[in-house]
């Protein structure tokens, strides 16, 4: 699937219909969502993967993940309704992903590659690290995600603790509309990082597939 396809059809996933700040429900931009998967594509091919998306929201990682060719995409988010926005999107897209409701800290559910778009703990301080332990505990080889750059400290310490290592850390434009009643301005930018990390040691973890 081109990319251009893949963004349009990521943009047909409906974003939060009242996001919770205390949860930092940020819908992850179509674009961002599509060079997320297109790291993936790089390292390791989505096709025939078994995925994991936690935190999922309303489903855009895992959907895309399941346009790619993944056979096993489970999507994970303590939000009911969040949940059922993603299974509705995920019918529409004729996208074959299974949705758990749960909090990620609790999922025990590995698979080969997680990919997520955690909180940036902007509202509530560290919101994040439950989201990178579990991430990192649960892939059987990478892990893809979006965090702030300014977590770049504590990520490379927690892969290094994990013994896992990082492919790549690449920029990613991220403009954050206004999507809290406390948000006084209309959009900002957020400098944000992709990160793709290896979490198991073989033969091919230094190259892209």
């Amino acid at each position: 699937m081109r990319r251009a396809e893949l963004v349009r059809r990521l943009e047909q996933v409906p974003p939060f219909a009242a996001p919770r700040a205390d949860l930092e429900q940020v819908t992850t931009p179509a674009e961002a969502a599509a060079t997320l998967l297109a790291c993936a594509e790089k390292w390791d091919g989505l096709a025939g993967r078994s995925v994991l998306d936690l935190g999922c929201g309303t489903g855009r990682l895992a959907i895309g993940a399941a346009l790619l060719g993944a056979t096993s995409v489970v999507g994970v988010d303590v939000d009911p309704s969040a949940i059922a926005v993603a299974e509705r999107a995920a019918r529409a897209a004729d996208a074959d992903v299974r949705f758990v409701v749960g909090p990620v800290d609790r999922c025990e559910r590995p698979a080969e590659l997680v990919v997520m778009n955690p909180p940036f703990g902007a509202q509530r301080r560290h919101a994040d690290r439950p989201f990178w332990e579990s991430a990192l505990r649960l892939a059987a080889r990478s892990v893809y995600a979006f965090s702030l750059a300014a977590s770049r400290s504590f990520i490379a310490r927690r892969t290094v603790a994990r013994q896992a290592h990082v492919l790549e850390v690449v920029p990613v434009p991220w403009v954050l509309g206004r999507t809290f009643a406390h948000h006084r301005r209309q959009q900002v930018d957020l400098d944000v990082d992709l990160w793709a990390i290896r979490t198991v040691d073989d033969d091919d973890g230094a190259s892209p597939a």
